[in-house]
């Protein structure tokens, strides 16, 4: 049986929820049962519940009460999961000690070089990375499966989307609009429930924008689109494996690598960090070869990540 032990919140994004719901339902088809252990959260514990998952909640921070080791023997767990980056050594040393084989996803924290594999699907030039196996690389970078229904190639530009975070802390959404209504570029502006941005959003609105707050499938919502500008985490891999290419903006620093991949790969465009966007990008729309960046995203972007690492796991 897995433990799959995340940490989510509204400061921290729910993606480490989603990236292991996405695994789960792997498993689910491998008849592998598996526990969640989260943090106390009611949106994750909604989630879970919506999704007849079976959960635990604890402290994660407590490293008295030994709540691994009570877990590990309630379930007879044979595999842990940590997906919430910066683990310690007492607690990947309690899992370990009970004989439970140790993964851990995009972990830079002291308890990392005890894990039997470290997966880091996200991190391209990171060098420091520890643990007794590592699986670097977009090969295992864990993507929605839904994807594979909606991919398409595009050919031209007749619809945009931007879709910069949730919350989108920094209001990058605002400076792009701004940047869009200069060069005469109509879109449509998705955000979502916790945006804190909606005032000013509102005095930059014209016909030309729709905004978008609600999409029941995101992945679906993409097929809608030739071309999204988007953050620099998930998002862009996501678009850019069902065929969108995207212009991507660094959010935060530590996204730049993830940007600068993309382009590499020919699939989305790097268009700065957000304090310092190149608008040029703006004016040359029509010269982007979209044909030839949507297949580059389908062809090296794919979403095996889960079988990759199951493979993986199970040979251990």
């Amino acid at each position: 049986m897995f433990a799959i032990c995340i940490e989510a919140s509204h400061s921290k994004g729910m993606g480490h929820l989603f990236r292991m719901l996405n695994f789960t339902n792997y498993l689910k088809k491998q008849n592998e049962k598996f526990v969640f252990i989260i943090n106390d959260n009611d949106e994750i514990k909604n989630i879970l519940k919506t999704n007849n998952i079976l959960f635990e909640v604890v402290d994660l921070n407590d490293m008295q009460s030994d709540w691994e080791i009570k877990i590990i023997e309630k379930y007879n767990i044979s595999f842990w999961i940590n997906d919430r980056l910066d683990t310690g050594e007492r607690h990947s040393l309690k899992v370990q000690n009970k004989g439970v084989k140790l993964i851990t996803l995009d972990d830079l924290g002291s308890g990392a070089k005890f894990s039997d594999i470290n997966i880091c699907g996200l991190f391209f030039k990171q060098k420091n990375l520890e643990g007794k196996k590592i699986l670097k690389g977009v090969e295992y970078l864990i993507l929605n499966p839904e994807i594979d229904k909606y991919k398409k190639t595009r050919s031209k530009i007749d619809n945009i989307l931007v879709t910069l975070g949730g919350s989108d802390t920094y209001g990058v959404t605002i400076k792009v609009l701004k940047l869009l209504k200069n060069h005469n570029i109509k879109a449509t502006i998705h955000v979502g429930i916790s945006f804190a941005h909606f005032d000013e959003l509102k005095r930059e609105l014209t016909p030309d924008y729709k905004v978008i707050t609600y999409v029941p499938s995101f992945i679906e919502g993409f097929s809608k689109y030739d071309l999204a500008i988007t953050g620099g985490g998930i998002t862009p891999f996501e678009a850019n494996a069902s065929g969108l290419p995207c212009l991507v903006v660094a959010n935060e620093y530590f996204e730049i690598p993830n940007c600068e991949f993309l382009e590499s790969l020919g699939c989305s465009k790097f268009i700065g960090h957000h304090v310092e966007i190149d608008s040029s990008i703006f004016s040359k729309l029509n010269f982007l070869n979209i044909k030839s960046m949507s297949s580059l995203g389908m062809q090296n972007i794919s979403t095996n990540a889960a079988n990759n690492i199951y493979s993986h796991v199970m040979s251990l």
